[in-house]
């Protein structure tokens, strides 16, 4: 059986109700081709809508604990965002297969990549190293960005790679 440790990092992005057209083109050569936006079966897509709404709550919440040195809070949100797979949360045989499915290349690469570096933010909170935290805040953030601009520009039209003459401006 194959695990599937999908976020709302990775599914998220295809979840909001306005992102059922196409992808915008693309002039970057290293974005993938433009694609239909996932179609998820209602119960599978409420289930990640809960779990994107955790994840969002616990990457908002490490802010102020960083900022605060709160090193229990910390490590506490750090395992919450490690261990925040659908997978826990009890799919049904036909939810992993629809996944599997569906799922677009490179997306399980990059929500391995979150899980993981979310706990090492936990293991820095527990060492009390502020500066692993902050490198590991910075690897959750870039996680997100990563997946945002790449799989989902028209959710994140801010990640648009068309740029108009006022946007290089300095």
């Amino acid at each position: 059986m194959r695990v599937y440790h999908v976020t709302a990092l990775v599914l998220g992005i295809m979840l909001a109700p306005h992102a059922t057209g196409l992808a915008e083109p693309s002039h970057d050569h290293d974005a993938p081709p433009a694609r239909a936006a996932l179609e998820l079966s209602p119960d599978l897509h409420r289930l990640l809508q809960r779990e994107m709404a955790a994840i969002q709550s616990g990457m908002q919440s490490l802010v102020p604990d960083i900022a605060a040195g709160n090193w229990a809070g910390m490590a506490k949100t750090g395992e919450q965002l490690q261990n925040t797979y659908i997978f826990r949360q009890q799919l049904t045989t036909a939810q992993r297969e629809e996944l599997d499915a569906k799922l677009p290349p490179g997306f399980l690469e990059l929500d391995q990549s979150f899980h993981h570096d979310a706990g090492m933010l936990a293991h820095a909170a527990h060492m009390k190293n502020a500066d692993v935290v902050n490198f590991y805040f910075y690897k959750l953030v870039d996680g997100c960005i990563t997946c945002h601009a790449k799989f989902a520009r028209p959710r994140f039209p801010g990640f648009s790679t068309e740029r108009t003459a006022a946007d290089h401006n300095h």
